[in-house]
């Protein structure tokens, strides 16, 4: 078991910024379109091994020296500070949106925003994985905080009450990772963190699967004959139907938002008549007893995460690597053929295809001045293909790729989890 150090959770309402004024209708969520193969761009985005910017000279931004980094770092706090004050005082409202169903505040990307200054970053960069804050949606004992230190052994986990939150985590610096599920092997692709890919600027430096194995818990002394209901995540639910039924519990089933925070409900409120689809480390967090283990109808049940960060890594060939890529036209979805006979006849292998409407959500297409003009796509495709930004034919594909679309943008060049799919009751 990987060690994880939870922290306080982070709201929404923590990062929340100043809504613009109400005369400003038309906002837009700028994206870079295209992408660039020559030597500027790739020095642009040149990092550490361990995924830092490899300086802290943000040219533009602050002076050389390291007294004008500190001075630069201490204004932003105090904007920062003085932001969240003027929120609390208006009672953190704001325009509300709807996405995919769900209300949520339509928060824009902010780019190049320094890291404040701590005592760590004048000290050599850290081994890959130790000490870094990620960012996960959830609470603790949920399967995401396992991903997280599965993916970064002995970092410091950082619950977010919301997929969003943990985008803007990163962004913010308050977090330097985030560790979120995209797939899942029988529910299949989690559209909100696709649509979230999107409308903001993170880049995907790695992806980890981890094998999911639910547990039935209850207080302790709850027999499985006194339960009324079982509450968990909707997929949860879905993923252990067959099995509820077979241990002959004909109980109500409730989603609530996360496996984990349904056993922390619980004990919370002291129901001994409902029961909660976790795992067996949100069973010892919150002092519950295990009913029933792996009771999944399907033991190869496996969730893919990817890891982002604020910049890209640099890609290599010693090793297999994936990358992702989002594109759209817009003269609708006859653009999808050629697209794929570009990866076809390099012989690069798609390992995934997802398409997500996208009618009535303008996108402003900027080029490296962050000047351009919105347009308005019917759909907008996701492709997942096995092949590193640093080999010739991925270059040569997407090259092809770009003169057949109107918008084009790489998510991430990041190595594969070569880890077979296969259920293991150790992770």
């Amino acid at each position: 078991m990987h060690t994880i150090t939870p922290s306080s959770a982070i709201s929404l309402k923590s990062l929340i910024r100043k809504i613009p004024p109400p005369g400003q209708t038309n906002r837009f969520i700028p994206v870079q379109c295209g992408y660039r193969f020559d030597s500027a761009n790739t020095n642009a985005s040149t990092v550490n091994t361990n995924g830092a910017p490899a300086s802290n000279n943000f040219a533009g931004h602050v002076g050389a020296s390291r007294a004008d980094w500190q001075s630069s770092c201490a204004i932003l706090a105090s904007k920062v500070v003085s932001q969240q004050q003027d929120t609390e005082k208006t009672g953190g409202t704001g325009e509300i949106t709807v996405v995919n169903g769900h209300k949520t505040l339509d928060l824009v990307p902010m780019d190049n925003l320094p890291k404040p200054l701590t005592i760590t970053d004048l000290s050599p960069a850290p081994m890959h994985g130790s000490t870094l804050r990620v960012a996960y949606q959830g609470v603790p004992g949920a399967y995401s905080e396992a991903a997280a230190g599965k993916a970064y052994p002995n970092c410091e986990a950082i619950p977010c009450d919301q997929f969003e939150v943990a985008f803007q985590a990163v962004e913010l610096w308050i977090a330097d990772r985030a560790v979120l599920p995209v797939e899942n092997s029988l529910g299949g692709s989690i559209h909100r963190n696709y649509d979230l890919l999107l409308r903001h600027r993170l880049h995907i430096v790695g992806e980890v699967q981890l094998p999911v194995h639910h547990c039935l818990l209850a207080l302790p002394g709850v027999h499985k004959e006194y339960l009324t209901r079982v509450i968990s995540h909707p997929q949860a639910l879905a993923q252990c139907e067959l099995t509820l039924t077979k241990l002959g519990l004909n109980v109500a089933r409730e989603a609530v938002d996360d496996t984990a925070g349904a056993a922390e409900y619980i004990t919370a409120n002291n129901l001994r008549d409902t029961a909660a689809i976790a795992s067996a480390r949100a069973a010892e967090l919150y002092g519950l007893q295990i009913l029933a283990e792996g009771i999944q109808d399907d033991s190869s049940n496996v969730t893919r995460f990817v890891m982002l960060a604020r910049e890209p890594i640099i890609p290599r060939t010693d090793r297999p690597f994936k990358t992702s890529i989002v594109f759209a036209h817009d003269k609708g979805m006859s653009v999808l053929f050629k697209v794929l006979s570009a990866f076809a006849f390099r012989n690069i292998s798609l390992t995934k295809i997802e398409s997500r409407p996208h009618r009535n959500r303008p996108i402003r297409l900027v080029d490296d001045a962050n000047v351009g003009t919105a347009k308005h796509f019917e759909y907008m495709f996701y492709v997942d293909f096995e092949a590193s930004m640093a080999d010739v034919r991925a270059q040569n594909a997407l090259a092809e790729v770009q003169e057949f679309t109107s918008f084009l943008r790489v998510l991430g060049s990041y190595p594969m989890d070569m880890t077979p799919w296969c259920p293991s009751r150790e992770e």
